[in-house]
């Protein structure tokens, strides 16, 4: 089943679809308010995201660790794993948001 690239006005859909039109549906439906930018049906059946673009370093690793370990002690729940990661790291409320918000977008 082919991987399709979908971008919409604030998201980037990866999925597999076995036509562009499945892959157009499949956006539409989960972001229904949003149109569709670009559609581009990828060369492979697998995607890869470098750390290294993402800006995540090795040092910068561990505190993902910390916030999506907070994440998950909150059940998804931001604004609880930011008060988890302020207390365990004792980070300022903005840094914390920061790297919460930034962890959720990651995938957590």
């Amino acid at each position: 089943m082919p991987l399709f690239e979908v971008e919409t006005d604030a998201h980037i859909i990866i999925t597999w679809a076995d036509t562009e039109d499945l892959a157009t549906a499949i956006a539409t439906e989960s972001y229904p308010s949003e149109s569709i930018k670009r559609l581009t049906k990828r060369p492979r059946d697998t995607w890869v995201i470098s750390k290294g673009v993402l800006g995540i370093t090795q040092e910068e690793a561990e505190i993902c660790g910390v916030a999506r370990d907070c994440l998950s002690k909150a059940a998804g729940d931001k604004v609880h794993a930011i008060r988890l990661y302020m207390h365990e790291t004792g980070t300022d409320l903005d840094e914390a948001r920061k790297v919460v918000e930034s962890n959720m977008v990651m995938g957590w």
